[in-house]
């Protein structure tokens, strides 16, 4: 799994420097040359849409997503890890409802056969990224639920702000 979470980190630092370098080059060609690319923002917008599914499953592998655990943190190792579980197997229920849905949708867009507005790409094979980004949260949802199923873990360890912003604010005071 660690080349699958390398792969990850790097495709969302190609996709954002990507999106960078369009953006940079339309605005030279803009307001330099008085002329531009009538596909770049499409282009900007297909590695927006890598960048962000991509980074989903990347945030929930890091646990940086916002969640609200302040009751589930108040209960005890066993049952907030039983809590935890559920909430986890329900995210995998939602998750596969989506991937099933947008598969549906990819293959449809695949037999209609529909290009992109600027560039002659078939629409299915931007789209595709939607199945492949839900398929790559169901794998990181599974693995949370089996670490905690296993043990290795009693809750979702979610992002928490409040400690980060205590943390930080303490290192300043001792600097």
């Amino acid at each position: 799994m660690k080349i699958l979470d390398h792969l990850e980190e790097w495709i969302i630092s190609l996709m954002l420097f990507a999106m960078t370098a369009l953006a940079f080059m339309q605005v030279v060609r803009r307001y330099v040359f008085n002329t531009g690319f009538s596909w770049n923002l499409e282009l900007t917008g297909v590695f927006f849409a890598v960048m962000i599914f991509v980074g989903i499953s990347y945030g929930v592998r890091v646990g940086s997503h916002i969640g609200v655990d302040a009751l589930v943190n108040l209960l005890s190792p066993a049952n907030r890890r039983w809590v935890s579980m559920l909430a986890v197997a329900l995210c995998m229920v939602y998750v596969g409802f989506i991937l099933y849905g947008s598969t549906i949708y990819v293959s449809k867009m695949h037999e209609v056969g529909v290009e992109l507005d600027d560039l002659p790409i078939e629409r299915w094979k931007v789209l595709i990224i939607m199945p492949i980004g839900y398929a790559l949260i169901g794998l990181r949802f599974f693995q949370i639920f089996y670490n905690l199923a296993t043990g290795k873990t009693d809750s979702l360890h979610l992002a928490d702000e409040a400690a980060d912003a205590m943390k930080l604010k303490q290192q300043e005071l001792e600097s």
